[in-house]
């Protein structure tokens, strides 16, 4: 017999135990409010809702013994064990399947998709089964379908893809992409409590450079309500993610030079909160559409498209939008950095439309 050649025994050894250090949770009902990052908020969501709810449980690849690609979920195996933090194969298809199924027999699922891009594995149970389940026979399918989305990582056109717009397109779904660590929480609190489906993306630029003080007690945000994130007189940009704070930052420069921007950040998607969107731009006359989402039949050209059908006489200018061309994106920084908007270009097409 043949013996087995020693690079191979040395590919088959098992890795060293990693002895993790224990992760800090709310403790309990009435805590302060704490500054926390963009990925811990979504944590805290995750953990407090298989507190709150037996029926809440957590899939996907890596989530468990790994603690997640990202580790959102670090520590939740040895808290909730393997049964609610389920480990799965790499096939999309069969764990959003897996997921619909127990969603449908009165269980909680949240599934995380490793990279946001990998969820056009399982397109066909999300867009023909969970989307439809309602409008065919009048069940619930109460799952949550999460993953870290969107550029600024340098990681290439297969895990930087900002793939919400093939969602939003979908009846039956709802689509959520929070902007900070407050609404992240809340949201994602909301989303686990919906009786549809919810695609929840994260943009994960922002998992671990945004921080914010968020509430200690249980609270939510509700689906399908946009926010001003900043308000102003001369102009209306309506946005959403890592763009908001790209917005907010080229606000910040355009105040020093005379021009007041109002800021709304979307955070939801489908559905959208167009009174939000209408409302503003009746003050302020002007509107700038700022998305990661590629140009062409995208998010972009659905914002625009509402505000020239419900809002044409209010405009004092034309309606511009300024978003990723329709290429790839890609793995390049300095590529990658002039697919995606810079706060310098927004503050350039946004005095353009200031002086219209």
């Amino acid at each position: 017999m043949m013996s087995t050649p020693p690079e191979i025994e040395r590919r088959v050894e098992a890795p060293p135990k990693v002895e993790r250090a224990p992760i800090p949770r709310p403790t309990a009902e009435g805590e302060e409010a704490r500054e926390i990052t963009y990925l811990k908020a979504i944590s805290e969501a995750l953990w407090e809702e298989m507190k709150r709810d037996d029926a809440v449980f957590i899939m996907g690849e890596d989530v468990g013994v790994y603690g997640g690609a990202f580790k959102v979920t670090e520590g939740f195996i040895e808290e909730f064990g393997p049964e609610r933090v389920l480990d799965t194969p790499l096939s999309e298809t069969g764990f959003f399947g897996a997921a619909i199924g127990a969603a449908m027999m009165g269980m909680r699922p949240v599934v995380e998709v490793q990279y946001a891009d990998f969820i056009s594995c399982g397109w066909d149970q999300i867009v023909n089964v969970a989307a439809k389940m309602h409008y065919r026979v009048r069940e619930a399918v109460p799952v949550v379908i999460r993953g870290p989305s969107a550029g600024g990582l340098r990681a290439g056109p297969f895990h930087s893809q900002s793939p919400e717009g093939w969602f939003a397109h979908t009846p039956g779904l709802k689509v959520v992409v929070p902007a900070t660590p407050t609404d992240a929480k809340g949201l994602l609190k909301s989303a686990i409590r919906d009786n549809n489906p919810v695609i929840f993306f994260e943009p994960k630029f922002l998992y671990r450079r945004v921080k914010e003080v968020v509430p200690g007690d249980d609270y939510t945000v509700p689906i399908g309500q946009a926010r001003i994130a900043r308000e102003g007189e001369d102009l209306s940009v309506i946005t959403y993610g890592t763009m908001v704070h790209r917005a907010l930052e080229a606000a910040r420069i355009l105040e020093a030079r005379g021009i007041s921007i109002e800021v709304i950040d979307l955070r939801t998607l489908l559905p959208l909160d167009r009174n939000t969107i209408l409302e503003s731009i009746s003050r302020t006359s002007k509107a700038f559409v700022l998305t990661e989402d590629t140009t062409g039949y995208g998010i972009s050209a659905e914002l625009v498209a509402t505000i020239a059908t419900e809002a044409f006489e209010e405009l004092d200018g034309p309606i511009v939008r300024l978003a990723p061309p329709d290429t790839p994106i890609p793995y390049s920084a300095p590529l990658e950095d002039y697919w995606l908007p810079q706060v310098q270009r927004i503050v350039v097409e946004i005095e353009k439309l200031a002086a219209y």
